[in-house]
């Protein structure tokens, strides 16, 4: 969602609200201007979907809209980008008060359109995520409610749990039903009106298929039952006229017809999937018969409901897990964000007190970063911190944890690890970023370095995750007012 979002621009001068105003409408965007202390009251009265703050004015008067926005519950998950910023270190106290981004000044137009549509684009991800986790949620109610309770369906059914997937549901279905009437042939084909092939899910035949592609067209039975969505029954596929060109086949390749009979009884899973239950049996065994007809369309047209129910459970799972990883990943490296870095410091801070381990902690800064964006514009600075954080996330061990804590700041946690052992990982990490070559594609390649600072707990003047990160912030200063490009402690 970009073009026709709602945008709140929170700016006290009106001449600069008008200039921001027109560049957003101008770009299809619906636009509100209210006074910077106005933001909270505007927001109650009509949502938005992305607040605008201006950083020129009061720092004071900035930081208290940005906590109030954050602390109401009716627009705490409203994205805030401030504009304008003009120190590092403002920057870095918008990011910890709550802001989503962050522009220097000058606002570069193109710099702020684009950083616009990428929270926007966000916001619009975790919404669609909301709204289809929603919809699982219903479907798993409507299809709780559709299962039948007949005797044959809990007698055939009774391995069919909660705990099963729709994959493991399908190879009940086959073996009990193949066992129940007595037959060596017994498949799961997931196929569609008008498909050409068609995926055999389940078979009795052989435990180990799975996944197996079949050519519609050698099956005449499962054609039919997909165009018409009746029941295929064929007592005698040597006599029916619908295995007349298959018969031929069967005679040109010089063999026997292997089939006696064949049952196909199609279902529905939702608008988009459907499938077969396909029953045959060889020469030499009985036919197949109108009682086993009814009694397989009983069977499958009940399991449906539960077939449903386990995609829905997956679904949901799958939706649940997305929206989580939205929730604490860091859209633009895909690294942990400041919230779920903070909730796991604070778990592995208790775990080191609790156990009498040391836990040391780094805060990495890359330098010079926002020259780079001056000159380079934001897309170039952006690529950069995708590609410093998998440098950093591929150099860790794999207890210890990294994430973007805002701006061009990263953190990492190192369990049981003392000062020592975290300067000497420092020193290796600030190497390896100085030999690194930023190759985005195109020119120029960068080199840079970074600053650290490490701290560790429990040590002087660190009690607690707080004192933690405030050690580490004062050690990353000294190393950056020390000439950049090297480890403080």
């Amino acid at each position: 969602m970009t073009n026709g979002a709602h945008v709140i621009v929170a700016e006290d001068d009106p001449r600069k609200s008008g200039v921001l105003s027109w560049l957003l409408r101008e770009r299809g965007y619906e636009v509100s201007t209210v006074r910077i202390d106005e933001a909270v009251v505007a927001l109650r009265a009509r949502p938005a979907d992305l607040v605008l703050l201006d950083a020129n004015g009061s720092a004071e008067a900035v930081d208290s809209a940005l906590r109030q926005v954050r602390a109401d519950e009716h627009t705490g998950d409203v994205p805030v980008i401030i504009a304008g910023i003009g120190d590092p270190n403002e920057a870095a106290s918008v990011l910890r008060s709550g802001a989503d981004d962050w522009l220097p000044k000058p606002l570069r137009v193109d710099d702020l359109l684009a950083r616009i549509s990428a929270v926007l684009s966000g916001r619009g991800e975790k919404r669609d995520v909301r709204l289809a986790l929603r919809r699982r949620e219903e479907e798993l109610l409507r299809a709780q409610d559709d299962i039948a309770t007949a005797r044959q369906l809990v007698e055939i059914l009774n391995e069919v749990t909660a705990e099963l997937t729709a994959a493991e549901i399908y190879r009940v279905l086959a073996r009990r039903v193949a066992r129940a009437l007595d037959l060596r042939h017994c498949s799961i084909v997931l196929a569609s009106t008008g498909d050409s092939t068609g995926t055999v899910v389940a078979t009795y035949d052989d435990p180990s298929i799975s996944d197996l592609q079949v050519q519609i067209g050698r099956y005449p039975e499962l054609a039919a039952a997909l165009k018409t969505n009746r029941v295929i029954l064929v007592p005698d596929v040597t006599k029916d006229p619908m295995f007349a060109d298959v018969r031929q086949l069967w005679k040109k390749e010089g063999r026997t017809a292997p089939v006696r009979s064949v049952l196909a009884i199609p279902f529905t899973l939702d608008r988009r999937r459907s499938g077969i239950f396909f029953l045959r049996t060889e020469q030499g065994e009985r036919s197949l018969s109108a009682e086993d007809a009814d009694f397989a369309e009983i069977v499958i047209r009940a399991a449906v409901a539960a077939i449903r129910r386990a995609q829905a459970l997956e679904s949901t799972q799958a939706d649940n897990r997305r929206l989580e990883e939205l929730a604490t990943t860091d859209a633009l490296t895909r690294l942990l964000n400041r919230r779920a870095l903070l909730e796991r410091l604070s778990v592995e801070v208790d775990r080191a007190r609790r156990f009498k381990q040391q836990l040391s902690l780094l805060m990495v800064d890359i330098d010079h970063f926002k020259a780079i964006n001056d000159q380079h514009g934001h897309l170039v600075g952006d690529a950069i911190l995708r590609e410093m954080g998998t440098l950093l996330n591929h150099g860790i061990r794999t207890v210890d944890v990294v994430a973007r804590y805002g701006g061009e700041e990263f953190v990492l946690i190192l369990p049981e690890t003392a000062t020592d052992g975290a300067v000497t990982f420092a020193e290796r990490l600030r190497e390896r970023v100085a030999e690194h070559r930023f190759d985005l594609g195109t020119e120029p390649i960068f080199h840079l370095t970074c600053s650290v600072g490490v701290a560790t707990f429990p040590s002087l003047r660190v009690a607690s995750p707080e004192d933690l990160f405030a050690r580490a912030d004062e050690a990353l200063y000294r190393a950056k007012s020390g000439g950049r490009n090297q480890v403080r402690s």
